[in-house]
């Protein structure tokens, strides 16, 4: 319903500002009201455009800084990244001015092509850039940029795509990290969703949930995990058995559909649940389910991740099942702040986390996060093995 699409935004823009310190108050200003009460509003504005006429209205303040700063972008259509671009763009337009420097942010369109990306770092390296911040085509790709970019003393921020191998952060401590959300947490929500549904996703009754998958791209770590820990958490509770196999959908809303619609021509009502790695694919399952004449959470269950505002608001209408936030607002403000520091001297963690969250049409469906921050590659670890209990 509207209202939970409300509720989703209201509390992700709250957490933001006490988790990201995006509520900072400009104070560098004061108002040339206050300077002449006694003067008519007309006069105020008169005097303000004569004092401010030969004043460059774009300059750093006093002292200020210009910072050169490169942004790759795996894939501009995906829908999570685009959320997380224009808010990242944004919020380093906040800090600037919170902060008196100016953040020259240049992005670029990955194409979801691992070669045109690496023109795009390479360049970035060319052009002496400040910081760069990467959401990465492949991850297993991520030594030698970041040995490249050490070699030309430029900081990394690595968002998004989690490198596979943790020997990855150990290239440059201090001066690359990584930002993001556990994608195993995101999976074993997942697979809670569907066991907290009265018959745990068993349509048929038959002790077995039928499920098919549409995976993200191949080697890619979120999709691989969301897809282990997601029927893995719902085996717990029920057994399981998969129609045919795993489908990669690449992330796409139209591979989504035709993966899903395939499925049910084959497969028809033994098709109880459908898991996608994401809320792009998902949407396009929703087309698919529709089109077939079946109902969500009636005679099927659906559930992604991302928690798109178009997902929030189908799961308040009973269209979707469930998703799980991926927190673009507090990931792209951790980013920013986590690059000004380095862009400042400092050294920074290897990692830093969100967490997902849960979203249903459940009443007691609560919008709450924690962020926690790696101080070593042992503390990763420790925490990674929470999830193979």
């Amino acid at each position: 319903m509207k209202k939970l699409l409300a509720l989703l935004i209201a509390m992700v823009m709250v957490f933001g500002l006490v988790a990201c310190g995006g509520g900072k108050e400009d104070t560098s200003k004061e108002s040339e009201a206050e300077e002449v009460a006694d003067d008519t509003t007309e006069e105020v504005a008169d005097d303000s455009a004569e004092e401010d006429a030969d004043e460059p209205a774009d300059e750093p303040a006093e002292g200020g800084k210009t910072y050169k700063i490169g942004v790759t972008i795996y894939q501009y259509s995906d829908n999570f990244m685009t959320l997380y671009r224009n808010e990242l763009e944004k919020y380093f337009g906040e800090l600037g001015e919170a902060d008196g420097n100016t953040y020259e942010v240049e992005f670029q369109d990955g194409k979801n092509d691992q070669n045109t990306q690496n023109d795009q770092l390479n360049n970035f390296i060319a052009q002496k850039k400040d910081l760069i911040i990467a959401n990465l085509v492949e991850t297993t790709g991520a030594d030698q940029f970041l040995k490249d970019a050490q070699e030309a003393n430029i900081p990394v921020v690595l968002i998004n795509r989690e490198p596979k191998e943790i020997s990855t952060m150990e290239i440059w401590p201090g001066k690359t990290t990584y930002v993001g959300v556990d994608a195993r947490q995101s999976g074993i929500y997942q697979g809670e969703i569907i066991a907290d549904t009265p018959n745990k996703g068993d349509i048929n009754g038959d002790g077995v949930v039928n499920y098919i998958m549409i995976m993200g791209d191949a080697g890619n770590v979120d999709a691989e995990q969301r897809t282990e820990f997601s029927v893995k958490t719902l085996e717990k509770s029920i057994k399981t058995e998969i129609l045919g196999e795993a489908q990669r959908g690449n992330w796409d809303q139209t591979k989504g559909q035709e993966i899903t619609a395939n499925a049910l021509t084959q497969y028809g009502d033994q098709v109880e649940v459908v898991f996608s790695n994401n809320d792009g694919m998902a949407m396009g399952a929703m087309q698919a389910i529709e089109g077939a004449g079946r109902v969500v959470n009636e005679d099927i269950y659906l559930v992604g991740v991302d928690a798109l505002p178009e997902v929030v608001e189908a799961i308040g209408e009973g269209k979707f099942t469930g998703t799980v936030l991926n927190d673009h607002f507090n990931q792209s403000h951790t980013a920013a702040e986590i690059a000004v520091k380095l862009l400042n001297g400092e050294d920074v963690e290897p990692y830093y986390w969100h967490d997902y969250v849960k979203v249903t049409k459940a009443e007691d469906s609560e919008l709450s996060r924690k962020d926690w921050r790696a101080e070593s590659i042992e503390e990763y670890q420790a925490r990674l093995a929470e999830y193979e209990d």
